[in-house]
């Protein structure tokens, strides 16, 4: 394995950190509320960067997901490439990668993506899609939904004929109750009832979000530093103590296995090898070491880091979000060892 990035991977990866840098700063974020900022939006979809992702591949992806992290900047990067240009790209008909992709490539059609919700939802034999999930991640910002239905079926829903109820959530990812109600879906791909597509969307998004929460520590980890770096107790920084210097350690070590766990599933997606079991133990990672991680980095702000307009709170909250989304760790930990015992009896 050789997770070295390639030229056009580092090239978009150092692209997203100078946008990043640029436009998700604490003030603007500030001001975006829980919303998404749609001018930063329109300056990654003019970068070209959601519609690269097919070139640089999920490893690619991750590097600019670690890029968004570190500035917790409010965008549906992650939702709107993983459900939409790489499930569309990856399970869909030529017809629907023809009608599909250009939009959500360009950044002009957004989607996200019903996860883990199973068995909410009710598919008819001619489409229609009936059920609620309680919240969706970025859902009032797009156009269309992939929903799986009891039978783990793949259904593109578009937003505009659901009903949508916006809720809050410990980030703010713009999240909203999905409501189907006979809503017309239509379903991904050309086969019938079956466990492959799903399940290999749901690996890909596990992944993702690791890639997401390891620039959500880096970038907590990086204030820490930077904080008791500067901040002196009886006449000495912080980051003199060794309680303090020990402390950033753990958080740095979990941090890099968030980081290398995401990329070798990353890698082996990229490679089609399977990749559920390493998909599995990155997203473990992300959930009970990015819990560690977040909650180090608010603690060696000490007092400041309990100020809700404190920018390392942002981190905080995004890694707590990260911590149980798509399962949290004891839930992939049983899901690790139920695969883990499936192919020993086999």
């Amino acid at each position: 394995m050789d997770f070295t990035p390639t030229e056009e991977q580092e090239a978009a990866r150092e692209l997203a950190a100078r946008i990043f840098a640029d436009l998700s700063t604490h003030e603007r974020l500030t001001a975006a509320g829980t919303g998404t900022d749609a001018e930063l939006w329109k300056a990654l979809c003019a970068a070209g960067l959601p519609g690269a992702v097919d070139e640089i591949g999920l490893l690619g992806l991750v590097l600019l997901l670690e890029e968004q992290g570190r500035t917790t900047a409010q965008v549906p990067l992650a939702a709107s490439c993983v459900h939409g240009v790489l499930a569309v790209s990856r399970h869909g008909t030529p017809e629907q990668r023809a009608r599909l992709l250009p939009a959500l490539r360009a950044g002009s059609a957004v989607a996200t993506g019903a996860f883990p919700e199973r068995g909410t939802v009710r598919a008819e034999g001619d489409g229609r899609l009936t059920g609620t999930v309680a919240w969706v991640p970025w859902l009032r910002d797009a156009t269309h939904v992939l929903v799986p239905d009891a039978a783990r079926s793949l259904w593109l829903v578009r937003a505009a004929d659901a009903e949508i109820t916006a809720v809050e959530t410990t980030a703010p990812w713009a999240a909203a109750r999905l409501t189907l109600d006979g809503t017309p879906g239509e379903r991904l791909g050309a086969g019938g009832p079956g466990t492959e597509a799903y399940e290999d969307v749901l690996a890909v998004a596990r992944v993702a979000f690791a890639g997401l929460q390891a620039g959500v520590c880096a970038g907590s980890l990086a204030r820490a530093v930077e904080y008791t770096s500067v901040r002196e107790q009886f006449g000495r920084p912080l980051a003199t103590k060794q309680a303090v210097q020990l402390r950033a350690a753990d958080a740095y070590m979990d941090t890099e296995a968030i980081r290398v766990t995401a990329y070798e599933a990353a890698w082996r997606w990229d490679e089609r090898l399977p990749c559920g079991e390493q998909a599995l133990i990155a997203g473990w990672w992300a959930s009970e070491a990015g819990r560690r991680v977040v909650h180090t980095g608010q603690h060696l702000h000490g007092g400041l880091g309990a100020d809700t307009d404190h920018p390392v709170h942002r981190h905080f909250l995004w890694g707590r979000q990260l911590d149980a989304y798509l399962g949290c760790g004891a839930q992939l930990l049983q899901e690790l060892g139920l695969l883990l015992a499936k192919e020993k009896v086999r």
